[in-house]
């Protein structure tokens, strides 16, 4: 299982405004590079990106959850 992780602590946010879909779902494909949600930083908004490939499991953190720096934020199974 791969962890992607918040590289700064803020709000994080599973879809880019309240009417887009969120970035993954459970099972979609995940290429490395892949947006998988924002974490806002004082009104900046920094994509988080996937390190990894894989099938995406689930996020960890909620939309809208504050998140510190080197918290999980979702999970990809190999």
């Amino acid at each position: 299982m791969v962890a992607i992780q918040s590289p700064v602590p803020g709000t994080f946010y599973t879809q880019a405004s309240p009417e887009e879909p969120m970035f993954k779902s459970a099972g979609d494909a995940v290429a490395a590079g892949d947006t998988i949600g924002l974490v806002e930083v004082m009104k900046t908004f920094i994509e988080v990106k996937a390190e990894a490939t894989g099938t995406f499991k689930g996020y960890v953190a909620g939309d809208g959850a504050a998140v510190t720096a080197g918290e999980v934020l979702a999970e990809l199974e190999d």
